[in-house]
């Protein structure tokens, strides 16, 4: 398994798959076609039938830029290694190819190539399934936690406090923000409201409200491009953020706690991602929602002490009742 590096991404929404990953694709092209004079970047598949709504057109024109860049639609094509299919082209000044590469977003802002081969594919972890990990923490009498820190180095606890100062960023931001969403429904911004609203009733569903309003901040800033924590993906963003920030304004958790319930969490969601699949285009929301419902019950068991045991637990339950979740 890879990084939780490479899970925990910091960067702009609406979307990992569709947003994040082509406009990723984009930069390494151009790095290795600087002196194209323009660019031509078909899109296939559910890359084009949903593009426009996450504005996979704006990222790669302004990952591009300021060179010009044509953009081509064919949603009723595939091409054979993923739904989320891309083949950028760099033109001289007669608009003749002269360099391709077709690529792949796969989810969670990850990219493959057309050999299928992940692009910067440092693997970093020796176990990749929980019941051999947690094996491991038995024999050893070690947490989860533990286990991602051994296997990462010190280095993960900066990315963990940058990932957890952005998760913050956005949830505030979102809590702040009135106003309609972009694009053509117009749909209002709700989160300022239902936080506004969340003191009504009792302590258990003031908790509840406060969740609620948390994770549609963070929802509410990915859709509107802001930048967001891919937990595991873009769409699926809010929900382990809301969970941490309710235990650090309910229960006044440290910032090492927090870190070490990020490590459970990811440990989780990089086991579905690298075992399944995190991309909504491949295997649903599901792969979304469930798995980022497992990372935030993860994080949760063990914000509440949970055994290796009981937070394998937890995961499961939070992934089973997303079984069958489809992205209608």
């Amino acid at each position: 398994m890879k990084s939780l590096k490479q899970l925990y991404k910091i960067g702009s929404g609406p979307s990992s798959s569709h947003t994040m990953g082509p406009k990723n694709a984009a930069g390494i092209f151009l790095e290795k076609n600087p002196a194209a004079f323009s660019f031509r970047v078909t899109l296939y598949a559910s890359l084009a039938a949903t593009g426009r709504g996450h504005l996979t057109d704006v990222a790669l024109i302004e990952a591009l830029s300021p060179k010009k860049t044509e953009i081509i639609w064919k949603e009723n094509e595939t091409l054979p290694a993923h739904p989320n299919g891309m083949r950028f082209e760099a033109l001289d000044e007669n608009g003749v190819s002269i360099s391709s590469w077709t690529a792949y977003s796969i989810g969670g802002g990850d990219l493959a190539d057309d050999g299928g081969g992940f692009v910067e594919a440092k693997q970093v972890y020796p176990l990749t399934r929980l019941s051999d990990i947690m094996q491991w923490a038995g024999k050893n009498g070690k947490t989860l936690a533990d286990f991602v820190f051994e296997n990462e180095g010190e280095g993960i606890i900066k990315h963990f406090e940058a990932v957890w100062t952005a998760m913050k960023q956005a949830i505030m931001r979102g809590l702040e923000a009135e106003g309609a969403l972009p694009g053509p429904l117009k749909l209002a911004r709700k989160a300022c409201s239902y936080h506004a609203k969340a003191g009504n009733g009792s302590e258990f569903l003031q908790k509840l409200n406060l969740l609620f309003a948390y994770a549609l901040a963070v929802s509410e800033e990915n859709a509107s491009g802001g930048t967001v924590v891919t937990a595991p993906t873009c769409g699926s963003s809010g929900i382990l953020p809301a969970v941490l920030y309710l235990f650090k304004k309910t229960s006044a958790v440290s910032d090492a706690k927090i870190f070490r319930a990020l490590a459970t969490a990811g440990l989780v969601g990089n086991i579905a991602k690298h075992n399944a699949s995190i991309s909504g285009a491949e295997v649903g929301c599901q792969g979304e929602v469930g798995v980022a419902c497992a990372m935030a019950a993860a994080a949760a068991a063990k914000l509440w002490g949970g055994t290796p045991g009981q937070i394998e637990y937890a995961a499961e339950m939070g992934l089973e009742h997303h079984l069958g979740l489809t992205c209608d």
